[in-house]
């Protein structure tokens, strides 16, 4: 059993995430090697000072810039969105593995025959006029549907019938404009050996664990807890995930490790042994300052985060005004090896100016010019990266 310090775990999953020391990863192909890393990374619209994916990559992919995840998901075709950690960005490659996902929502067609009948015209439509989005054309009445991979579309016909052939793969997200997903034939943008491809691991089991040595890998380090890290494993029961690790465990897939001052054992991918080996070297990594995004694979699992770094996080987007501690879309910060506290920060758009409106440092922390100036560095960036000209504080 290998033991490592608190330090030492917290070491590790930096390194993993590319949140110290120099960058690992850089500029689009970097943001492309980041993700298929992760397995996916989460999509969330809400856009106060950049979205929730591009958030993540700031943090961790030198040279970062928007239009780069723009372009590998809509003229590269290198990702695709489809629901993974929920609504998620996920690597073409895993086209595949989700055909399970797509056979659901097929079967799950035939209980909606008011969206079935429209299905072949709105095909033919797309083939004719192109890219559509559920404004575009109309058509009478509205359903109250389910979608068989996880959201609901009821109320207007026509965006009902286009959720359901993106659900069942015959469409696929063109182009985002903020919230709205524009529409195309999947056939034109996925290359046919991959559209056409069967599920590799059609064995229920088999699938769920694929999917949660994935995630252990995303994050890097991880417990076998309940925990939001196994969001959007439709099925996955505690009896399953304990069945999983220890099958993982058997197959050499992760390896146990513990960490000083938690109880639970944690786990890593075997691959990731040689970053444990490094880590166990003590060498001095530059610190760097970074904004981290809510719904950051480094954060799915807040319980851990709060053991390993003493930092308890929760988003408050959606926690009514009186009960909310910070803010609506506060962002921790991290500087090195440790959370020195969490950023309230709005973009103007229409004026091109980032709004600096709270920093909540941590409890004890002790600031210093160097601190200072790396918060500053770090506010500077993070304006950049939202291609605002200029930064206020409004503290």
């Amino acid at each position: 059993m290998i033991i490592l310090t608190n330090q030492q775990a917290r070491r590790f999953i930096l390194l993993k995430q590319g949140l110290i020391g120099e960058h690992k990863f850089i500029s689009k192909q970097g943001t492309l090697d980041f993700i298929r890393q992760a397995g996916c990374i989460q999509f969330d619209p809400i856009n106060i000072c950049g979205r929730n994916a591009e958030i993540t990559l700031q943090s961790r992919v030198k040279n970062f810039k928007k239009d780069m995840l723009h372009d590998l998901l809509y003229r590269d075709r290198a990702l695709f969105d489809y629901p993974d950690k929920q609504l998620s960005i996920i690597p073409v490659e895993y086209w595949a593995y989700f055909e399970r996902f797509r056979e659901d929502a097929r079967k799950n067609l035939k209980k909606y025959p008011e969206i079935e009948e429209h299905i072949e015209g709105v095909h033919k439509y797309i083939e004719e006029y192109g890219v559509v989005c559920s404004n575009d054309f109309s058509l009478e009445g509205s359903t109250s549907w389910w979608s068989a991979i996880n959201w609901s579309a009821g109320g207007k016909l026509s965006r009902s019938v286009l959720e359901q052939m993106y659900s069942s793969g015959d469409l696929i997200v063109h182009h985002k404009n903020g919230a709205r997903r524009y529409y195309d034939l999947s056939e034109r943008h996925i290359p046919m050996d991959i559209l056409n491809s069967c599920d590799p691991l059609p064995d229920d089991f088999e699938h769920f664990k694929w999917r949660v040595l994935r995630r252990i890998g995303a994050i890097g380090l991880l417990w076998n807890r309940t925990s939001d890290a196994w969001l959007g494993i439709r099925g996955l029961t505690t009896d399953i995930r304990n069945k999983i690790f220890d099958e993982l465990l058997c197959e050499g897939a992760i390896i146990e490790l513990a960490v000083e001052g938690i109880k639970n054992k944690v786990y890593i991918c075997a691959d990731d042994m040689t970053l444990v080996n490094e880590v166990l070297q003590n060498i001095a990594l530059k610190p760097r300052c970074e904004l981290i995004a809510p719904l950051d694979p480094f954060m799915w699992d807040r319980r851990l985060i709060n053991a390993l770094f003493g930092f308890e996080y929760g988003w408050e987007i959606y926690t009514p005004p009186h009960l909310r501690k910070y803010g609506v879309y506060v962002l921790p910060m991290l500087c090195g090896e440790q959370f020195i506290g969490r950023v309230e920060a709005v973009c103007e758009w229409k004026t091109g100016t980032m709004v600096v409106k709270n920093i909540w440092y941590e409890g004890g922390l002790k600031r210093t010019k160097k601190l200072d100036t790396m918060v500053d560095k770090c506010l500077e960036r993070f304006a950049t990266f939202n291609d605002c000209v200029g930064l206020e504080r409004d503290l």
